[in-house]
């Protein structure tokens, strides 16, 4: 059963991969129908998603089940031509490298919604000063030491002095830990996991002393759909958000559309209104670099529709820019008023994997730019408006 399985999900990821979403629908369809073909009608296993935003519908719970156990059992096969793959990194190094001097703190946050744990880096020099924080959403398959020790994030919280929150997903809601970014249910605010997000902020604001003018969420791959969720949703709430090779809020709603939007963008879904730093291999294949147009393309909308005239500056591009690391472009836009509302990094070259992350971590581009760097000083010189 398990071999059907995985034979008919990676079917369906090779119809998509080559544009024939209609016949990779058409296959699922026929699966959750139970009128698959018989297993030696079926093509061989070539190759998996590594690190995609996992694909189901609240009303498809055979396929949910299916593709929460499908990653796991498959990651060992992966071929050897994606080095950046490497097991979950929550072993003894990824702990070690959490925290480089300060103290991670293992939370529970309880919501109506439900409940997630968190990790919780307080820097050595926080002294109850608001400081800023920034939130951190893991990709599928990790966890937030995982994250934490890839992004190294913890070690520019201990240079700049700021507390880092890790949401963690729960196997209960999704055993292979992707956030859920394609169901409608978890798409708006105050409801589903969105909720339980903003509730472990507002937590962490409540119990040390932050700066709410200056309050980010950044994340990968499924994480950095969800942070693109977060942003649209609550942009009284987060002063700025990145996105490192993920969607664009509202791409999918179901199954067979989180498949095509990882492909082809998707549909349209709502503007984030805060300043989008959006980071993309242009090698992905896993989530495919249109993604990226489509994040910047939802901010701009918002910005032209706020701007007195309708315009936008830019965007000025700078090819293999100042930052160390393999190439890269950097597009800066501007709103009519000379403000900086977005910037994307695309990384020539550069897979599924977080760019300049430790090695010791998983899903990871050691070749750099620094998305964390850049993140992390694009999220600085963006606090909130004060009117906020």
């Amino acid at each position: 059963m398990n071999e059907a399985r995985n034979a008919t999900m990676a079917e369906a990821l090779r119809l998509t991969r080559s544009g024939r979403l209609s016949d990779a629908t058409a296959l699922l369809q026929r699966s959750l129908r139970g009128t698959l073909p018989s297993a030696s009608a079926r093509p061989a296993f070539t190759r998996m998603f590594p690190s995609s935003g996992k694909t189901y519908d609240s009303g498809l719970p055979q396929a949910s089940r299916w593709l929460d156990n499908l990653h796991p059992r498959l990651l060992p096969e992966l071929p050897g031509n994606t080095p950046w793959v490497r097991p979950a990194g929550s072993g003894a190094g990824a702990a070690a490298a959490t925290a480089p001097s300060g103290e991670v703190r293992h939370q529970t946050y309880i919501d109506p919604a439900g409940s997630r744990t968190y990790d919780l880096y307080v820097p050595t020099r926080y002294a109850g000063e608001p400081v800023p924080l920034v939130v951190m959403l893991h990709g599928g398959t990790q966890d937030a030491a995982d994250f934490a020790a890839g992004t190294r994030m913890n070690d520019l919280a201990e240079r700049h002095t700021f507390i880092v929150a890790y949401p963690e997903q729960s196997t209960a809601a999704n055993i292979g830990r992707y956030w859920n970014w394609f169901r409608p249910e978890d798409q708006r605010r105050d409801a589903g996991e969105p909720a339980i997000l903003a509730g472990i902020t507002r937590e962490v604001m409540s119990d040390y002393a932050v700066d709410r003018a200056r309050v980010y969420i950044a994340g990968f791959s499924s994480g950095g759909a969800m942070a693109a969720v977060m942003a649209a949703a609550y942009p009284d709430l987060y002063a700025a958000a990145g996105v490192h090779s993920g969607l664009a809020c509202g791409a999918a709603q179901d199954l067979p559309s989180a498949f095509a939007a990882m492909q082809n963008g998707g549909s349209d879904g709502p503007t984030i209104e805060v300043p989008l730093i959006v980071f993309h291999g242009d090698r992905d294949d896993i989530v495919a670099p249109v993604n990226a147009d489509r994040l910047i393309a939802s901010r701009i909308a918002a910005s032209a529709g706020a701007g007195s005239d309708g315009s936008l500056r830019g965007p000025a591009t700078i090819r293999d820019g100042s930052s160390p690391g393999q190439r890269h472009s950097r597009s800066v836009y501007q709103d009519a008023d000379g403000r900086v509302v977005a910037e994307r990094w695309s990384v020539h070259g550069g897979s599924h994997a977080w760019s300049g992350g430790s090695p010791v971590g998983s899903y990871t581009d050691a070749q750099g730019p620094d998305a964390s760097a850049e993140m992390l000083q694009f999220f600085l010189e963006h606090p909130a408006p004060v009117t906020r």
